[in-house]
């Protein structure tokens, strides 16, 4: 059973959600295995920058979702009468971020924080985690770090991450005759680890990485760095921006007429969201690596239609993440029947999951690397989009096991988590 908390006073930027169980007669209720006798959890993330529309306000629609779907579910059986969903904006900003987590970990009493894109934010946010001894299941960010040398008993790293990125986009693009790479990252820890990534990808697949340039972040002209990636005329430039910047980036090139010189654009790692904002126009033919997408079959589109009522918008599979993990996470609790962390940690490592976005998931022990069903995508030419948000081919499923870093190679990174 937790210390309680005490509740403080400090004010996130979003206001909290309180959803009401459907009886008062859980255990929780009756055996006080709860901190304040409640379930709070926070979703911390960008709600009003470059990655407010691939994550942000939606994320904790999706949250929410998953919360009244747990109670749907459990009715009167729910372990716990009350939980509470509280957001907060750490916009992009490791510092901020890392306050943030401490204010909802020590003086919103949250028992775990989901999504937090942005590397350097996530990793602020996992050291708060592990001091608190509270869980963080990481959606939005995609360091290898936190399965890596930063890895911690109490982290949980969700839906992708650069290696799973490069080892499907990075091979593919190479293996089909993009031989020769300029890559340009924005210059933090997201964008350094997607270059030694995608680096490392596209050399095992016999190719060369003939310049690496780095870029402010975040940033709206990209025309100088366009311009020195173009002058070697390599045969593919690797863009590892996302968001915001991926959608300028993009822009840009497209105004400089590079794919008609013959130098062809690869997306390390893109998000529905951006491909609606920009055009699919702009887009097509583009192949990248997904995590998941609405339309892949009926139980993705059937949620997203859910989902769509609920926003206005298709998802992306940030949303569907953070839905997945508030799920998994709630079930967990409902199994050992209290919000203790290491209790609910013993029940997640070694799970295998089926949900909505976890396709042949397993929750791995060794790492806490949440491996599961990837699919190598493309961008469909506008004479093929059907619908509105109807942006994406499947080209291929990777499977779980070869999708992501294997065990052992986390372990050669510095995990150790006893």
């Amino acid at each position: 059973m937790s210390k309680k908390l005490a509740g403080g006073a400090a004010t996130l930027m979003s206001g909290a959600l309180l959803l009401a169980a459907c009886s008062q007669g859980g255990p929780a209720a009756a055996g006080g295995e709860f901190t304040d006798d409640k379930i709070v959890i926070g979703v911390l993330n960008d709600q009003s920058g470059v990655y407010k529309d691939l994550s942000g306000p939606n994320s904790v629609k999706a949250v929410e979702m998953a919360v009244a779907d747990f109670k749907e579910k459990h009715g009167e059986d729910a372990v716990v009468d009350e939980i509470e969903v509280i957001t907060a904006d750490h916009q992009n900003e490791p510092d901020v971020a890392n306050t943030k987590a401490q204010e909802m970990y020590e003086r919103k009493g949250a028992d775990i924080i989901l999504d937090v894109p942005a590397s350097s934010a996530a990793l602020a946010v996992a050291s708060q985690a592990t001091a608190a001894k509270k869980l963080h299941f990481n959606i939005g960010a995609a360091t290898t770090e936190l399965t890596g040398a930063q890895c911690s008993p109490y982290v949980y790293h969700w839906a992708y991450d650069t290696y799973q990125l490069a080892n499907g986009t990075g091979t593919t693009v190479t293996e089909n005759g993009g031989k020769d790479w300029q890559i340009i990252y924005p210059d933090y820890a997201f964008g350094q680890d997607m270059e030694k990534s995608f680096t490392a990808a596209v050399e095992g697949a016999g190719g060369t990485v003939s310049g690496k340039i780095a870029t402010p972040f975040p940033n709206d002209n990209f025309s100088t760095f366009l311009t020195r990636a173009a002058s070697s005329q390599p045969d593919v430039i690797g863009t590892m921006q996302a968001g915001g910047d991926l959608i300028n980036l993009v822009k840009q090139y497209n105004e400089a007429g590079l794919r008609d010189q013959g130098i062809n654009l690869a997306v390390g790692l893109m998000f529905i969201t951006d491909i609606h904002s920009l055009g699919v126009d702009q887009f097509e033919g583009t192949t990248f690596t997904d995590a998941w997408y609405w339309n892949m079959d009926d139980e993705s589109r059937a949620w997203a239609d859910r989902f769509l009522e609920e926003t206005g918008s298709r998802p992306s599979f940030a949303h569907a993440g953070n839905y997945s993990a508030a799920l998994q996470y709630l079930e967990a609790v409902q199994a050992v029947g209290t919000d203790d962390a290491d209790a609910v940690t013993e029940d997640l490592d070694g799970k295998e999951v089926e949900d909505v976005f976890l396709r042949n998931g397993k929750i791995r022990a060794e790492d806490h690397r949440v491996i599961h069903d990837v699919y190598l995508a493309e961008v469909k030419a506008p004479s093929e989009v059907t619908e509105d948000w109807d942006y994406q081919t499947i080209l291929n499923t990777i499977p779980a096991e070869k999708a992501f870093r294997p065990v052992e190679e986390s372990a050669a990174a510095g995990c150790d988590l006893g």
